[in-house]
């Protein structure tokens, strides 16, 4: 077996998938797009695997391993979508940058101190 065919579609998954996670602005098909890159490197590691012919199987079982840990990650990716998407109404990656901390509430928002006095008043 050629070492390069599998290298070149690995090479072409893992492209595809980082354009996913750069270009796309929906949560989910960002977390497809990891998934892509995932699936493109244990592409690599059974390719490498079965063209050093390693009487271990050590990269079919890192394998296994990564599969593991990517199905644990959209599990836990795909509730923390829904949880967002349930509390903002959205899942669009750009308009989640203010969750991030150290966000100051502005002055025209209803949770603001300014509004809580003058409605109180």
């Amino acid at each position: 077996m050629h070492l390069a065919y599998p290298a070149v579609l690995a090479a072409l998954l893992f492209c595809t998938g980082l354009y996913g996670v750069l270009a796309r602005r929906n949560a989910i098909l960002v977390l497809m797009s990891v998934e892509l890159m995932l699936n493109a490197v244990n592409l690599n590691l059974v390719a490498f695997d079965v063209w050093l012919r390693d009487a271990l199987h050590a990269g079919q079982a890192l394998t296994l391993f990564t599969i593991a840990i990517a199905a644990a990650e959209i599990g836990i990716g795909l509730a923390i979508v829904l949880m967002v998407y349930r509390n903002r109404g959205t899942s669009d990656v750009d308009r989640l940058r203010d969750t991030a901390e150290g966000h100051e509430p502005t002055s025209n928002s209803p949770n603001s101190a300014n509004t809580r006095s003058e409605v109180t008043a």
